[in-house]
Formats: structure tokens, sequence, C-alpha cells
């Protein structure tokens, strides 16, 4: 009996895990490495810090050739090998005993984290839907919040429990033993047309697969949507990523170490929310302005803490913060997808993915940098606030002056 669920939703379900063990192992994990890898060799934080740079770098080289490759070819054998490099580059870490050696494991990692992070997911959902185009990315990425929630105590656990080299290599042997299959069973199609239906499920008549929506995008208008929007998510995420990396160290100087970890899970609690809530309305508006909105409460947020530091101020701002994470990460797909369509979606996002993930890469050393060189955590926030205006400015105009 054939399957009344439109196969897109399977593909959605896939993505969802993917993100799960992508963010688990890749972006969240990274946390785990360099406090597990400290303590077992007693290397600097520094030495294992910047071979963890390699990881985000090298992934933000590959994001503009994974996009033309899933253009062209489809999602599978690029996410099966960013799978094998990503369980090849955790299981190794276990095994370094010299600090160089840290490289090699990371840059496998970065190619792993490269083709099962954003552009990777948004490139393999994208062809499916139309209609529900942004509830089927937000849904598809939501897998990342499970994988900070869940995935990072559980990795914890098993390194505790089995050591740093076997806690690793059981790590990647389920991570591959799960993913593997699910890659080459359900992402075996590039889109519905192979299955000869239209977006959403439909289907196709003598027109053929057709977007349902008008895309704003022309010849004349292109780059400026393109590099607005590319300018505004690099900008954000450059003070959204700095902010995560430096939350634990801000909080804990009013929270004491166990009141800032719980700061910290609740923020990640109310990410989750956020994507649910986006997930809820992102077909029916204007993502631009949702995404300007989300950047207007960072704004806010870092405004508060930095000029009003105290406890009171930094729970709500770090709540609100939070609320528009998932926000922010999500949307800058989305408004890509929205204004290109779906055929030019996975080329043109690639490019943009490379110039946000690299800006992005940054943001930990640049907060810590300013945070040296100003004396403090509340005039670093004051800073990132100005480079989440800047960034909402660009987003905004960027449409005003294609119209």
């Amino acid at each position: 009996m054939k399957s009344k669920i439109f196969y897109g939703w399977r593909v959605v379900a896939a993505c969802f895990v993917i993100a799960g063990f992508s963010w688990g192992l890749g972006l969240f994990g990274s946390s785990v490495y360099l406090q597990a890898v400290t303590a077992e060799h007693g290397w600097s934080i520094s030495e294992v810090s910047s071979a963890i740079t390699t990881f985000l770098l090298i992934s933000a080289a590959g994001q503009s050739a994974l996009g033309r490759s899933i253009a062209r070819h489809g999602p599978r054998h690029a996410l099966l090998v960013g799978t094998i490099c990503m369980c090849i580059g955790v299981a190794s870490i276990g095994l370094v005993g010299r600090p160089w050696q840290l490289y090699p494991c990371f840059a496998l990692l970065g190619i792993g984290w490269a083709t099962l992070s954003t552009t990777g997911i948004s490139a393999t959902v994208a062809p499916w839907f139309e209609r529900h185009q942004g509830r089927s990315i937000t849904l598809a990425i939501m897998g990342a919040s499970f994988g900070a929630i869940l995935g990072v105590p559980i990795l914890l656990y098993i390194v505790d429990r089995l050591g740093l080299r076997g806690g690793l290599l059981a790590a990647s042997v389920v991570a591959g033993l799960v993913l593997l299959p699910l890659i080459g069973a359900v992402l075996r199609y590039r889109g519905p047309e192979d299955l000869g239906i239209r977006r959403d499920g439909g289907l196709v008549g003598a027109g053929g697969a057709l977007d349902f929506a008008e895309h704003i995008a022309t010849p004349e208008n292109r780059r400026r949507l393109l590099w607005s929007a590319t300018a505004a998510f690099a900008l954000t995420l450059l003070a959204q990523i700095g902010f995560i990396a430096h939350h634990v160290a801000l909080a804990e100087q009013f929270l004491g170490k166990f009141g800032a970890g719980a700061l910290v899970s609740a923020t990640g609690a109310v990410t989750l929310f956020g994507r649910l809530y986006l997930a809820k309305i992102v077909d029916g508006a204007p993502v631009r302005r949702l995404a300007c909105q989300a950047m207007v409460a960072q704004l806010a947020a870092l405004l508060a803490i930095g000029l009003f530091p105290s406890i009171p101020t930094l729970i709500v701002g770090s709540l609100i913060y939070g609320f528009a994470i998932g926000h922010v990460t999500t949307l800058s797909p989305i408004v890509v997808r929205r204004e290109f369509g779906a055929k030019a979606f996975a080329g043109v996002y690639g490019m943009a993915a490379t110039c946000i993930q690299f800006f992005s890469a940054c943001g930990p050393a640049f907060i810590g940098y300013l945070h040296e060189r100003l004396g403090g955590y509340p005039p670093v926030l004051l800073v990132s606030a100005g480079i989440t205006a800047l960034g909402c400015a660009s987003l905004y105009f960027g449409t005003e002056l294609s119209k």
C-alpha cells in the first residue's frame, strides 16, 4: 500500500536526526573535546583551541563547493562522505599523543561539519517544499537543539565512563551506525521530480514541478539581495557565536559555576521553544522582517546586560537572547530560499554560507580580544550590540533598496 506521507517529510525527519548528531559531535561537542583533551594530556587550552578553530575554518571553506555538489548530484554522496569524515575525526581525537596531531583530526571533523550542518541540511530539504519551505527547514535544523540538550551530556557521560579513547570511539561508531544507513536509504532522491510529484506532494502536470511562490530575485537586484542578507547574518552571528562561547564566563561572575551552568541550560531550552514558534509562523511571515525582529531582540538584550549588569538583567537578557538564537541561525537559509527559489538555492546559499561561517568562526576569538582590550564584558556587549545593529540595518535596507 502506497504511503500517504509526502516523501519530503521523511527527508526532514532524516535531516533532523543528522542535525542532532552533527551539532552534538561537531559544534557543541567541541567544548567537550576541549575539556577532555586538556584534562587527559595536560596541554594548554590555547593549543587545543587553535585546533578547534581549524575545524571551523575548514568547514567555512567548504560551503560553496558543497552547495554546488548538492545542486548537481544530490545530497546522498556528499553527506555520506561527511559522515565518514566526522566519525573518523571524532574517534581520532581520542588517539592523539601530540598536540599537532589534533589538527588533522579536527580537519576531518570540519569536513563532516561542513556537509552535515546548515548548508547541507537546507540544500537537502529545499527542493522538496514550496508552501512549507520555512517550516521544513526549521524542523530539520531543530535537531541541532537536541544535539545541545541531549548530545553534550551524553558525550560527557560516555567519556567519563569509558575514558577519552573509548568514549569517542563509541560515539563515532554509534553515529556511523545510525547515519550511514539513514542517509543511504532516505536521501537517495535529489527532489520530488525523481518521484514524479510536485513540491509539497502534488502530482506533476504538464507544466512540471514549478515554484508556487513568486521569488523577488531578478538579474538587477539579486546581488544586492544576496550580499545584504550575507552581511546581515555574518555580522549578527559573529556576535552570537561569540556570546555563546563566552556565556559561561560572563554568567559565572554573577551566578557562580552552578548558576552559570543552569542559566546556559535554560538559554538552550528557550532556544528550542524559539525554533518551535518559528516553525509555526515562518511560512506565513515576511522572513526578512522576522529576522530583523529577532536581531532587534538580541540587540536589546545585549544593551541591557551591558548597560545595567546585574543578576536579574543577566537572566532576563540571556533568555531573550536565547529565544532569538534559533531564529537568526535558521532564517539565514530561509531568507535565501524564499528570495531565490529552490533551483538556485544550493549554489547561491553555498556562497553566502562561506562568508557567514568565516565570520562566525571568528566570534569567540574576537570577543575574547575585546574583553582583554576593554577590561570586561559590559563594554564588549555594547560593541556586540552595535555589530548586531549593523546586521539588522543591512538586512532591512537590502530589501528596501531592491524595490
